[in-house]
């Protein structure tokens, strides 16, 4: 599989990059950083629909082929085990009939993205717990986990955030009064896209922090 520049222009990054976790089917087409075309689309079910010809509405409007691509970034969870497969079956996809790679980006990881200085990301995961990660001016400073709502306070409380981001930044914000709450449940593809085009080629996997609530005949998960 070709990690290079496969466009007609060595040295160019043209990323496509599509998530369907959260609350939204969203896809964005960005070349070395700057964003050609994006649509978001808000969404809780559905995804499945309405992704691929999304996906073409966004190459249509960024005016760029499908060959042209060099790498497609899709989130990988936290969030819906629905949506997520949706993703990650399209990304693969994609990847194996143009010939290019596929990244996984985590959808905690994609939501702070856009946020400067300590970001912790944190989904509403119900049942009292939320999906939560730190990050200190882009970089990782813990590893996603899913939480009991009073563990993850002290963790709000240790990391001292200057923004809380997510569906699950709300049931935080008392923690860390000072903190930028931005309660949005859905991330944005362009920044899906810069974490894909900056991170190796690996093939994605899904990221579950939490066993699936729908079970199989004899009770198995679905895997």
């Amino acid at each position: 599989m070709s990690e290079g520049f496969p466009n007609d222009r060595p040295g160019v990054m043209i990323v496509l990059a599509v998530d369907t976790c959260l609350f939204a089917c969203s896809a964005a087409v960005v070349e070395d950083g700057v964003t050609r075309a994006s649509r978001i689309e808000p969404m809780s079910r559905g995804h499945q629909e309405r992704l691929a010809p999304l996906v073409a509405e966004v190459m249509a409007q960024a005016g760029i082929a499908f060959d042209s691509l060099d790498r497609v970034g899709v989130t990988v969870g936290p969030g819906s085990f629905t949506g997520l497969r949706v993703g990650l079956a399209f990304a693969k996809g994609l990847s194996a009939a143009l010939d290019i790679p596929a990244v996984g980006v985590g959808s905690l990881e994609a939501l702070a993205r856009p946020h400067q200085g300590r970001v912790i990301a944190a989904l509403d995961a119900k049942r009292g717990q939320v999906y939560l990660q730190g990050f200190a001016d882009g970089v990782a400073v813990s590893a996603p986990d899913v939480l009991a709502l009073e563990t993850a306070a002290a963790r709000v409380a240790e990391l001292a955030p200057d923004v809380l981001v997510g569906t699950g930044a709300a049931l935080l914000a008392e923690v860390r009064p000072s903190a930028k709450v931005i309660g949005i449940d859905h991330t944005d593809p362009a920044a899906v896209a810069a974490v894909a085009a900056a991170r190796p080629p690996s093939p994605p996997r899904p990221l579950y922090l939490r066993a699936p609530d729908a079970k199989l005949p004899g009770g198995r998960d679905p895997s």
